[in-house]
């Protein structure tokens, strides 16, 4: 074989190797993209969790330094005990992302309600600084 013949044999092995290359990028690229999508609803769209809590409806308030979110906290019966010998109330820290709800919510403030939650594994900082995000309020007593 002369050096011409062997110039466009290695040519053909580089462009061979260098598509191979690009494909499995272009592959990896596409399962990161993937990967990190599902891990992002997955973090922090997915519902891990819901249900109802009552109790007396201590505040709402809106606060934030960027995004103006709801927050609120729920007293409930009962009392526990993180220590032996120490009390402590029970209270449950939400945050309420519909405006409406909110208010609703801040003229309600010392009753008894039962709240309907949904808890997610991540909070995203336009929907509150909490898990738990109160979708409904079911009574008013």
């Amino acid at each position: 074989m002369d050096y011409q013949e062997e110039n466009k044999t290695e040519n053909k092995r580089t462009n061979k190797v260098r598509r191979s290359f690009r494909r499995i990028m272009r592959i990896v690229i596409v399962l990161l993209v993937l990967g990190g999508g599902a891990f992002i609803y997955g973090r922090y769209y997915f519902v891990f969790g819901s249900g109802v809590k009552a109790g007396t409806l201590n505040y709402v308030v809106k606060k934030g330094y960027i995004f103006k979110t709801y927050e609120g906290v729920l007293i409930m019966e009962g009392f526990r005990t993180g220590n032996q010998g120490a009390l402590q109330s029970n209270q449950f820290v939400f945050s309420v992302d519909d405006a409406n709800l909110a208010d609703s919510l801040m003229r309600l403030g010392g009753r008894h309600v039962e709240l309907r939650y949904n808890e997610y594994l991540g909070a995203l900082p336009w929907r509150g600084y909490s898990n738990f995000v109160v979708d409904e309020i079911l009574s008013v007593k």
